[in-house]
């Protein structure tokens, strides 16, 4: 049975970085990448939920943040926490990969150093 990824990271048409993690769908928007990639920012990640009446509402569904040595992105969603090397992230944002995997990241693993 062949092994299935917890998530993917992909870009919109638009630049923003798109977030499919187990069930759900989240992005990151095109102007908070390079604050996050540049600056280290913590930025949002959000999830376009429906309204009545019309279009949707985007709300805060967790936040991407860079490893303390900046050599990966670590993703807190609803739907779980994930980390993907900074080689995949910046591939993905510049449009070079089409996507790239998330891999679900251990608890007491995150960017843990010496």
């Amino acid at each position: 049975m062949p092994m299935h990824e917890p998530g993917t990271l992909s870009r919109g048409e638009d630049g923003n970085i798109c977030i499919k993690a187990e069930d759900e769908n989240y992005y990151i928007p095109a102007g908070d990448v390079r604050p996050l990639l540049l600056a280290g920012k913590a930025t949002p990640v959000l999830a376009t939920r429906r309204v009545p009446r019309g279009g949707g509402l985007a709300i805060i569904e967790g936040y991407a943040v860079v490893g303390s040595g900046g050599r990966s992105v670590l993703i807190y969603s609803r739907a779980g926490h994930f980390i993907t090397p900074m080689v995949n992230f910046l591939r993905v944002a510049r449009g070079e990969a089409q996507s790239a995997p998330l891999f679900p990241l251990i608890p007491g693993d995150a960017g843990a150093g010496p």
